[in-house]
């Protein structure tokens, strides 16, 4: 029998996070634990979860830690454990945790490469199986919620296996959304998939570039992810994206691949290349945790506050009142400008089909009637200049000979008149040939018109 989870409000909720001491994590931890749930925390460093742990109880927030490796199946299953016995339970589990190497594929050793699978997918998948058969069984059942990466779209060089790790977990996400559903288990998946973000996974991400690396711009802070992730926590959601400009980046690589992958091999190292930093080598987290402190962020020069794309999915009523205020506002509009006759837009679309072409005044019989006035006019033109010569004639009669200037006005005369008749002609024949051109030209426009039209009731 199919039962549909029942998700509680923040407050009313125990909530295990993963990876809870540092960007992404950390940032929920103390949003959740502020927005009154209980907040269970697991990480490799016993330090941080510590000092995590003491502030959000010195803030009144519940709060306990576990010291377990998400690669570690018995030691999550044991921290899964002691969250029930200390809450009762939990209703969200956020599966969080993540290594990252920088570096050619070819260049990472074997070793390495297991060992960030471990992390970033087998993670996933010891969180997801420990928790879904504890929400099976809870009354209301819960949420699980896996954070992947936009670059499970669309991968970027120099962090292949990153990109790869998490194309898994988007993967065994989706598999596993669809077999709560065959099941009906009271189970809801939903996957986050974050952009670059403004916190140290640069720092803590195995280097092997020799170079600084940092985020491509656009950045966005921690908090924004967060606040997707409380949000699936809350809400039957099955997909959150956060940057818009990746969903931009990923929809271009899915449509037209053979043109990103070139552009992407070419312009992307260089854009995550810190040019302002110097290369240093930090203790990266890919083998043991890092003991640099609670930070969620390390202050990007520009940093976004806010993801116009997870607002629009978190809040889907206001983002489609949104829309339809617009297409009113466009509909009133054309109404508002439409006269007597056609509108604005019909007249357009008139003009451009090619069935109506044949109803409108040929090119030809245009630029017909344009050479017959332009030969008019040089007519006009030698008559007054055969008026001008007379006048000439008249004023010079005293200085010249008679018969001298009527013959010569005369012959001033006809050149004119020839010339202007030779202009004519000339003008006429060109019209009537570029009047053909323009007429074979709409009849194989309107030939297409028809064989499509005829195709299309072919289909109908």
């Amino acid at each position: 029998m199919s039962r549909r989870p029942k998700l509680k409000p923040l407050s009313k909720q125990a909530i295990v996070i993963t990876g809870a001491t540092s960007g992404i994590g950390l940032a929920t931890a103390r949003r959740a634990a502020k927005a009154g749930a209980c907040v269970f925390l697991i990480a490799r460093s016993e330090t941080d979860l510590k000092a995590l742990c003491e502030e959000i109880q010195a803030e009144g927030g519940r709060c306990a830690y576990a010291v377990a490796d998400v690669a570690d199946h018995d030691a999550l299953a044991e921290a899964a454990e002691n969250c029930t016995r200390l809450f009762g339970g939990f209703d969200t589990w956020v599966n969080n945790a993540g290594v990252s190497i920088y570096g050619p594929i070819r260049e990472t050793t074997l070793e390495d490469h297991k060992r960030l699978f471990d992390t970033n997918y087998w993670g996933v998948v010891n969180g997801s199986i420990i928790a879904v058969e504890h929400l099976r069984a809870r009354p209301g059942g819960g949420a699980i919620i896996n954070v992947g990466s936009t670059l499970s779209d669309a991968p970027f060089p120099v962090q292949g296996l990153y990109a790869a790790s998490k194309h898994a977990v988007k993967g065994f996400t989706n598999a596993l959304r669809i077999e709560m559903l065959r099941e009906g288990a009271p189970v809801k998946v939903s996957l986050v998939k974050p952009a670059a973000v403004d916190t140290p996974y640069p720092r803590h991400a195995r280097n092997l570039t020799g170079e600084a690396v940092r985020n491509p711009q656009p950045v966005y802070a921690g908090h924004v992810v967060a606040e997707a992730i409380l949000h699936c926590a809350t809400h039957s959601t099955r997909e959150i994206t956060v940057g818009g400009s990746a969903s931009v980046l990923a929809a271009f690589y899915a449509m037209f691949p053979g043109v990103a992958e070139p552009l992407l091999a070419r312009f992307g190292p260089s854009m995550m290349r810190d040019r302002r930093a110097d290369y240093q080598t930090y203790d990266d987290g890919l083998y043991d945790p890092t003991e640099d402190g609670l930070y969620e962020e390390v202050h990007y020069p520009m940093v976004r506050q806010s993801s116009l794309l997870a607002q629009a999915r978190m809040h889907p009523g206001i983002t489609g009142g949104g829309l339809a205020l617009i297409a009113l506002a466009g509909v009133a509009a054309v109404l508002l400008t439409q006269r007597s006759g056609p509108t604005r837009y019909e007249r357009l679309r008139a003009r451009v089909d090619p069935r109506n072409w044949r109803r409108q005044p040929s090119m030809g019989d245009r630029l017909g009637r344009w050479t017959d006035r332009v030969r008019d006019d040089a007519e006009d033109w030698s008559g007054r200049a055969a008026k001008d010569a007379r006048r000439w004639f008249d004023r010079a009669a005293d200085a010249f000979p008679a018969e001298e200037i009527e013959a010569g006005a005369r012959k001033t005369g006809r050149m004119a008149r020839d010339g202007a008749v030779r202009t004519g002609r000339f003008a006429k024949d060109h019209a009537r040939e570029g009047g053909a051109l323009l007429a074979l030209a709409t009849i194989a426009a309107a030939v297409g018109a028809a064989a499509l039209e005829h195709h299309r009731a072919q289909d109908r």
